[in-house]
């Protein structure tokens, strides 16, 4: 029998899916789920998907790598979406194609099977980063393929084929989740109303402004070469540095936003993500290069976030355009290093004070009360350059 690796939840979609590829398909199913940090890999997975039929069952711990790997390098271009979105879900996905196309290889086979439905960007991301890690790889996707178009129809080929079935409809949220160390997203069902704010036992990873914490509190945040090595004085691993802010910026009511983004293929979907600790980085790593980094080069560097943000979005993480772009941003992001101060409170995350080695900041300079280095003339000189040089 031909093996596929296919990515695997443990949910009804995918339980439904690995027996489908034995039943249908002819397939030696094995599995591979990738842990991001996400909380919802049940402590059965495994025995699970051997009671379904996988011949074998790969569970990998890949927080480490997630975060330094892929989001440390998205956030040292800043990096944001449409002006507001984070990228949580996006970024995950080309270190899952790269999982998906490395066990294949392993285990002899360049088939690879995932379960992303409807019109959304997964099946997309997935698809385009396994091509162009393999540009053989041979890829099932079997909501583009069988004739099953709900849950409804799910739960029968459950018990049609004698599947363990899962949480009943009523105890499914009313809409759909995904979550990693760096974000959980909400789309669909209920979301879909736009008169219709989300539901407040929706969100598990931050508190609201009304129930966040009354204490405002102070933290400090060190950069080494565009990155976080330490939090409050603390040298941490990337993931465990993310963990911390999350739970900080959950305390604080810190990350929450509900906004209408513009999909691959061009319709417009309402996504409402948290992403506490990314949300505190992003900020911190601001206010590091507000003292490290040259105006012209902030200036630069801000103009290629939209076009890095949407080569992530659009799932070409492997271009050749997104690996220039990222060699451009790192050689910038090496000076950006030092400590940054700041003070959250009821959603907000207040700058308190920055100090780096690379500092450019000249307090003589720059000050009202002494010439500093800098004339009436240097002035006058500066303006008749410009004014030289407006194009009427």
């Amino acid at each position: 029998m031909k093996k596929v690796v296919l990515a695997y939840s443990g949910g009804l979609d995918t339980s439904v899916i690995l027996k489908w590829l034995q039943e249908e398909k002819n397939l030696d199913v094995i599995t591979y789920t990738a842990d991001l940090g996400q909380d919802d890999i049940s402590d059965d997975l495994e025995e699970k998907a051997k009671s379904l039929g996988a011949s074998k069952v790969i569970v990998d711990d890949l927080t480490e790598e997630f975060i330094s790997d892929y989001v440390f390098p998205m956030f040292r271009c800043n990096t944001i979406f449409e002006g507001e979105y984070l990228l949580g879900t996006a970024i995950a996905r080309p270190l899952i194609a790269k999982k998906l196309v490395e066990i294949g290889e392993s285990e002899g086979t360049n088939i690879i099977c995932h379960g992303a439905t409807g019109k959304g960007n997964d099946q997309i991301r997935f698809e385009i980063g396994a091509h162009a890690l393999n540009p053989s790889i041979e890829v099932i996707a079997p909501w583009r393929e069988w004739d099953m178009v709900s849950r409804t129809d799910l739960m029968n080929y459950c018990k049609t084929h004698q599947i363990p079935m899962p949480a009943s409809k009523a105890e499914e949220p009313p809409f759909s989740m995904d979550e990693n160390l760096l974000h959980i997203s909400y789309e669909g069902g209920v979301l879909e109303d736009l008169n219709s704010p989300p539901p407040e036992d929706m969100w598990l990873n931050t508190k609201s402004l009304e129930n966040a914490s009354e204490s405002l509190e102070k933290i400090t945040l060190e950069f080494s070469e565009g990155n976080p090595i330490a939090l409050n004085e603390k040298e941490l691993s990337p993931a465990k540095i993310f963990r911390e802010l999350n739970s900080l910026g959950g305390k604080h009511g810190i990350g929450r936003i509900d906004i209408v983004e513009s999909r691959v293929t061009g319709m417009k979907s309402r996504g409402c993500y948290e992403t506490p600790g990314g949300t505190i980085l992003l900020k911190a790593r601001r206010a590091m290069e507000s003292l490290c980094l040259s105006g012209e080069e902030i200036k630069n560097k801000d103009k290629l976030i939209p076009d890095y943000a949407a080569l992530i979005y659009e799932g070409l993480w492997w271009s050749n355009k997104r690996v220039s772009l990222q060699s451009e941003i790192d050689s910038v992001s090496k000076r950006v290093n030092g400590k940054v101060s700041l003070k959250l409170y009821k959603g907000n995350i207040v700058s308190n004070s920055k100090e780096s080695p690379n500092s450019l900041y000249n307090e003589n300079k720059v000050s009202f009360e002494e010439e500093g280095g800098f004339s009436n003339e240097d002035m006058k000189s500066h303006i008749r350059k410009n004014i030289l040089d407006f194009d009427v």
